[in-house]
C-alpha cells in the first residue's frame, strides 16, 4: 500500500509502497482510510519537536486525524464490523488504568498514539484497536469529518472545558479561526451563549468566522490587544482559546485575559513569557489542554451530524500529500487540508 513515511527530521517525507497492516492482536481493527487530515503537529514532528516526547523510531508513517471503513478484525471485536463508516480517536486506549476507568482517557497510561509515537494514518490502511473506533451514519462521507478526530476533538474538548465559565454575558476571544479555531467557534455558538470575538491576521479567515457565528472579529494588525480590550470595557475576555500560542499570539491571548479570568492553551510552539507576580495578582488562569477524551468525540459527532458543526476543507489525493502540507506551512489553507487515499 501507499503511505507517508517520515525518513529523517528537517526533511521531507517521501510517499512509498509499504506493507500492508493486519489484525494480528484481539482487538486490532483495520481500518481502509477515507480521509486523513494535515496538521499543524505533522509539520512539528517533521521539525523534530515531537521526537523527544515520542520516541519513534524512524521511518514511520505520519497522520493521526483519520476516519474510514473497516477492513478487517480481530476475533474479540465486537462493536464494529467489516464494512463499518468509523472516526478513529487518535489514541487507542488500554481501559484499564485509573484515567480510563475515570473516563479520563487522554492520559491513559498505556496508549499508543498513531502518527506520533506509531504508524498513522497517511496511508491506504491503518491498524487501530477497537476502542479508537466510532462508528458512524454509513452515508457519512469520511473525507468530510477526518479532521474531527483531532483538530475537532481537541478544540472540542477546550470548549467544553470553558463551558462552565461562560454563561449569558460573558466573552470569549477565540485567537486563530484556522484549522482548530474555526471548530471552536461553532462548538461555542453550539454550547454557550456567551459573546464570541475572533482574532486572526487573516482577513479571509474572519469572514469565514463571521459566517460561522462570530459575534465580534479583531484583525490581529499589531493593536488586536488594545481592539479587544475596547470591545470589553478595558477589562478583557472571561475566557480565551488560544488555537496559535506562536509567534507572539501566546502573549496576546493572556493579555486579552480579565481578571480572574482562563487563558485556555491550545495551540503550541512558543513559550508564555508571563511575571509570576501577573498571574498572582490578577488570579488568572493558564490551562494546558490535550486533544480530548473518547466521549468528547463522541458528543462532537452528534454535533456534527446534526450539522451544528461542519468542517471547511481542502483535499489532495494521497500522493500530493507533501504539496498539503507546503499549503498548510505556507497558511493557504482555510480550515483544514484532508488527503484522501
Amino acid at each position: 500500500m501507499k503511505a507517508v513515511r517520515l525518513h529523517a527530521y528537517h526533511r521531507q517525507p517521501v510517499v512509498e509502497e509499504v506493507p500492508e497492516p493486519t489484525a494480528s492482536g484481539p482487538f486490532d481493527v483495520v481500518v481502509k482510510i477515507g480521509g486523513a487530515g494535515v496538521c499543524r503537529t505533522d509539520l512539528h514532528i517533521i521539525e523534530e519537536q515531537w521526537a523527544e516526547k515520542s520516541g519513534v523510531t524512524l521511518p514511520y508513517t505520519i497522520g493521526h486525524e483519520n476516519a474510514g471503513w473497516v477492513h478487517e478484525v480481530g476475533p474479540a471485536v465486537s462493536n464494529v464490523a467489516v464494512g463499518d463508516t468509523v472516526i478513529l480517536h487518535p489514541t487507542p486506549t488500554c481501559g484499564l488504568c485509573h484515567a480510563c476507568r475515570a473516563g479520563d482517557d487522554m492520559h491513559c497510561t498505556d496508549s499508543t498514539f498513531p502518527g506520533i509515537n506509531t504508524d498513522g494514518g497517511m496511508a491506504e490502511y491503518l491498524r487501530t484497536s477497537a476502542r479508537a473506533c466510532i462508528k458512524l451514519d454509513p452515508a457519512t462521507k469520511p473525507e468530510d469529518v477526518a479532521a474531527l478526530a483531532d483538530a475537532g476533538i481537541t478544540a472540542y474538548h477546550a470548549v467544553r472545558k470553558a463551558v462552565p465559565l461562560l454563561f449569558p454575558g460573558t466573552v470569549c476571544v477565540v485567537n486563530g479561526a484556522g484549522g482548530l479555531g474555526h471548530i471552536g467557534i461553532q462548538s461555542l455558538k453550539a454550547m454557550t451563549a456567551a459573546t464570541v470575538v475572533v482574532v486572526d491576521r487573516n482577513a479571509e479567515a474572519l469572514e469565514l468566522a463571521t459566517t460561522l457565528g462570530a459575534d465580534h472579529t479583531v484583525l490581529a494588525d499589531g493593536k488586536q490587544v488594545e481592539s479587544v480590550l475596547d470591545l470589553t470595557g478595558g477589562n478583557g475576555a472571561e475566557v480565551v482559546l488560544d488555537f496559535v500560542a506562536e509567534q507572539g499570539a501566546q502573549q496576546d491571548a493572556f493579555a486579552m485575559t480579565r481578571r480572574a479570568g482562563s487563558h485556555f492553551v491550545i495551540g503550541y510552539g512558543s513559550n508564555i513569557d508571563i511575571p509570576t507576580i501577573d498571574i498572582i495578582s490578577t488570579e488568572r488562569n493558564v490551562v494546558g489542554n490535550l486533544v480530548g477524551t473518547y466521549n468528547d468525540l463522541v458528543e462532537l459527532m452528534v454535533l456534527a451530524q446534526a450539522g451544528k458543526v461542519t468542517l471547511h476543507t481542502r483535499k489532495y489525493p494521497l500522493d500530493d500529500a507533501l504539496d498539503a502540507l507546503a499549503d498548510l506551512d505556507a497558511g493557504r489553507v482555510r480550515g483544514r487540508a484532508i488527503l484522501t487515499p
